[in-house]
């Protein structure tokens, strides 16, 4: 089926990131019919129209590159990237990025294996595990120039996750909703533990909605203690407040 990008290219063009390969929106529309398909199935999305996905989920993935420059060769993980965002998106339009795609769900990590595949997309994998796990494994740990997530959690147990894979110098990057300083509050503790420290709260709205966002950025000053991440769990149920 073929789709209008005309709202797609304007959203980009708000968030100033600029494309010219028409055959990215050709990758898009594969993405959105194997997201679409795969969704009767099984639970990878409530947002399944068109146009809402081009915001919601494609232009939402995509905006990080509005506030950090991705458009050099660097290596970024996606913890809890579910039915693949904000991977896919970023890969699809930032194709020098060496991507690993990381899921708790084996069914979703099979999804995205597909998807990688229909798509011909290379330096990019999605792995079937935890975060409590991967991190401690020396070929994680401390290996990545960014770590996103888009995941539901708040950001103290979200840090803990995902600063033992940033390497010195990296950053963490969380997306987030507009009303984030309680929980950036809330966190300061996190950070200082895990060797972070806050650079950047970027608060921004997508194109033509009134969905408000933000992007916590954190950076990589010190390498994290061996004892982060805690035991599966544990940085849910009692996060470093």
């Amino acid at each position: 089926m073929k789709y209008d990008f005309s709202h797609f290219k304007e959203g980009l063009s708000k968030l100033n990131i600029s494309y010219s390969d028409v055959k990215l929106e050709e990758k898009f529309s594969i993405f959105y019919d194997m997201l679409i398909e795969r969704n009767k199935v099984m639970n990878l999305t409530a947002i399944t129209e068109f146009d809402e996905v081009i915001e919601k989920h494609f232009l939402d993935s995509i905006a990080l590159g509005s506030f950090i420059d991705l458009t050099r060769p660097c290596k970024l993980i996606d913890l809890g990237t579910g039915a693949g965002f904000p991977g896919i998106p970023l890969k699809i339009l930032f194709p020098q990025l060496d991507i690993v795609l990381v899921d708790s769900l084996n069914k979703r990590v099979k999804f995205l294996e597909e998807v990688i595949l229909t798509l011909q997309l290379e330096k990019i994998s999605a792995i079937h595990g935890r975060a409590e796990e991967l991190a401690k494994k020396v070929e994680f740990r401390e290996q990545f120039d960014y770590c996103v997530s888009r995941a539901v959690a708040n950001l103290s147990t979200l840090c803990e996750y995902c600063l033992p894979f940033v390497k010195l110098g990296g950053k963490f990057c969380a997306y987030k909703s507009k009303d984030v300083e309680n929980e950036v509050e809330n966190a300061k503790k996190a950070i200082y533990l895990l060797g972070g420290m806050l650079s950047n709260v970027h608060k921004f709205q997508l194109p033509d909605t009134d969905y408000e966002r933000a992007f916590v950025v954190i950076e990589k000053r010190e390498k994290t203690a061996k004892k982060y991440p805690r035991k599966a769990g544990m940085p849910g149920k009692e996060p470093l407040l």
